[in-house]
């Protein structure tokens, strides 16, 4: 039995007690106890098979489920800050939101709620919502055109995770997304050129996602995508040329596409 298949066995247990009793605590135990927390790196296998599980239960229980994120979201920063075993449990409580399977619990509001998350302090936190937003855009692309209502003011967490949450390369192969994902970009790097609000830790986030980001969309929609990256090279703003710099290092654009990353290059470094 693989590590994962353990996990699964034993959520499966635990889940089920939370359906007949409504008890959280061995849950929290049990998540905070595996969380590889503190540490580098959380334990992400346990949070996928955590996913996993809930993903395949009765779409009637969808409430039940909608309840458990709340209750493991209340790891609070003040009560489970940065490396703490408890933020492992809030970011489980985040990723949970995206794989609830009930029509009772609308998208609009699971959205709303992931779109509070996505201005939390703790950058585990934040990348649980980049990771419930694919897996919503995975079920349903239409929540693509939801997403356009956090690109607005200067709210640079929220689209930090709309470009991050975009960015996956499984979604580029759904058709329609990668054009999509693409014009969230625009959007979100048009706010980027405007603003006079550069300062922030908020921004410094946006920016170092939006290094990676379109790189990953561009390999999904590459015509467009580098008519696009071409168009940024040109911009005298140092940080749209620091994010088209970052993407043309991206293995992902310079092994597949040489010649357009020499070609953006040569705009850029004029």
């Amino acid at each position: 039995m693989s590590k994962k298949e353990a996990y699964s066995r034993d959520l499966q247990r635990l889940l089920k007690e939370y359906l007949e009793e409504s008890r959280v605590v061995s849950l929290v135990e049990y998540l905070a106890s595996r969380s590889n927390l503190p540490g580098p790196r959380g334990n992400l296998e346990l949070a996928d098979a955590l996913a996993d599980v809930l993903s395949s239960m009765p779409e009637e229980t969808g409430p039940r489920w909608w309840r458990l994120s709340e209750q493991l979201c209340e790891f609070t920063p003040d009560l489970a800050p940065t490396n703490d075993p408890k933020e492992f449990v809030a970011f489980c409580g985040v990723r949970l939101l995206g794989a609830i399977r009930s029509s009772s619990v609308p998208g609009s509001r699971v959205l709303a709620k992931l779109r509070g998350h996505a201005r939390d302090p703790r950058w585990r936190v934040r990348e649980s919502v980049a990771m419930s937003i694919q897996a919503l855009v995975e079920k349903d692309s239409a929540v693509l055109k939801q997403l356009e209502a956090w690109i607005t003011d200067d709210d640079w967490l929220g689209m930090r995770a709309v470009a991050a949450g975009v960015a996956e390369p499984r979604l580029m192969k759904k058709q329609g997304v990668p054009e999509q994902a693409l014009g969230l970009h625009e959007r979100i790097i048009a706010r980027v050129i405007e603003t006079s609000n550069r300062d922030s830790e908020e921004f410094s986030a946006l920016r170092k996602t939006l290094g990676y980001s379109l790189s990953v969309v561009i390999c999904g929609a590459p015509t467009e995508g580098f008519k696009y990256l071409r168009r940024l090279a040109a911009s005298e703003n140092k940080d749209i040329r620091w994010i088209v710099r970052e993407n043309l290092k991206k293995k992902r654009l310079t092994i597949r596409f040489p010649k357009e990353v020499e070609s953006v290059g040569s705009t850029l470094r004029r």
